[in-house]
């Protein structure tokens, strides 16, 4: 019942309440960010969704701007993502200074409260990949894809992207299978503890 539509109406009423409580801050970090590095204040992507679902995923913009339309990543795998493979941010990308804060903090992250109203994601779920990541998943892989893609999941609060993809999927499925209300607010509650002090991974 809750995955049905608990889950869903926390993502509607909890991404609402607090895009007009942060609005003010959300201004003020577009003018810093602006003022700091220019245009474009946001950067968006394409990420893997629910079912296979590709949509576009928001966040304020880090990267130096000639970064942005850089090319992505290219992976050659075969059936499957490597169980060792770890996510690294490619050596010409340049994080501008704001965006060394930002992403400390998961300020960057906040624009994706969009991305939850609107259906995209959920406040709490595996978090979405790139497609060029997506494209190359096993059969069991795609099973992390069977929910709404969070801002924040189980794999988050257990390492983000200092863990191995192998790993990032055990938490992920386990999550995919234990779904309920008091997981969610366990993984919000510790996500809060994190963010506050600065202890994500970069």
């Amino acid at each position: 019942m809750y995955q049905k539509y608990g889950k869903r109406l926390l993502d509607i009423l909890g991404s609402f309440i607090l895009l007009v409580i942060l609005s003010p801050f959300l201004l003020i970090f577009s003018i810093i960010s602006y003022f700091v590095s220019g245009f474009p204040i946001f950067f968006y992507q394409l990420r893997g969704g629910r079912h296979e679902r590709i949509f576009l995923i928001w966040k304020f913009r880090t990267m130096d701007s000639s970064d942005v339309d850089s090319p992505g990543h290219s992976y050659q795998w075969g059936y499957e993502v490597p169980q060792n493979f770890t996510f690294e941010k490619p050596d010409h990308i340049k994080i501008t200074k704001v965006g060394i804060i930002y992403r400390k903090y998961s300020i960057d992250e906040l624009p994706q409260l969009w991305n939850v109203l609107i259906g995209d994601m959920s406040l709490v779920g595996p978090r979405p990949e790139m497609i060029e990541i997506t494209t190359h998943y096993s059969p069991i892989q795609k099973k992390r894809l069977l929910m709404r893609p969070g801002i924040t999941g189980y794999a988050q609060i257990r390492g983000r992207s200092t863990i191995t993809h192998g790993e990032k999927l055990k938490y992920d499925l386990y999550y995919v299978e234990n779904c309920s209300f008091f997981l969610d607010l366990k993984i919000l509650i510790n996500t809060f503890w994190i963010v506050v002090t600065g202890k994500w991974s970069s």
